[in-house]
């Protein structure tokens, strides 16, 4: 796909989970399907008919196996944010109908234990899972990812405490 065939696709909507414990640590996984150091938030997309907050509670607990009932939703970004795939992903992800995505995020505080998190799910996301201080999740980010990344964190700093 050319560059300027690309800037015409649209953006896929999608759903962003900032996960964050008592400590104010965020929950992360490591993609499956990602054979480098590739960590990330919870994420997915909003399918047909359904609000960004049905969504968001919905793939949380596709990817992390923890239920509504284990968390809060604090806060949600007041706009979505896109971020564009490397042009070489592009016609590997989604069919090639997407640049991108747009993503509604939300802050959402665990209220439950460690236990309930289990990745194991019925379409494993993650292989491995974690609580990291946000600064340290920066560094494990996708670089294409990353400005969206900081943007979140930064916009729910005072309320992730």
């Amino acid at each position: 796909m050319t560059p300027e065939a690309i800037a015409d696709l649209p953006y896929r909507p999608c759903v962003g989970l900032m996960v964050v414990n008592k400590d104010g640590h965020v929950f992360a996984g490591q993609r499956l399907d990602n054979f480098k150091d590739a960590w990330q938030m919870p994420q997915g997309g909003v399918e047909k008919d359904e609000s960004p907050r049905t969504a968001a509670l919905r793939e949380l607990e596709e990817e992390t196996g923890i239920p509504a009932s284990a968390v809060e939703v604090v806060a949600e970004t007041e706009d979505w944010i896109p971020y564009d795939l490397p042009h070489a992903l592009v016609p590997k992800l989604w069919k090639g109908r997407f640049r991108g995505q747009k993503q509604k995020w939300f802050l959402l505080r665990f209220t439950g234990e460690d236990t309930v998190v289990n990745i194991a799910t019925k379409e494993p996301e993650f292989r491995e899972w974690c609580w990291l201080k946000p600064e340290d999740l920066l560094d494990k980010i996708i670089p294409f990812k990353r400005d969206t990344y900081e943007r979140v964190i930064r916009e729910f700093a005072d309320q992730a405490k």
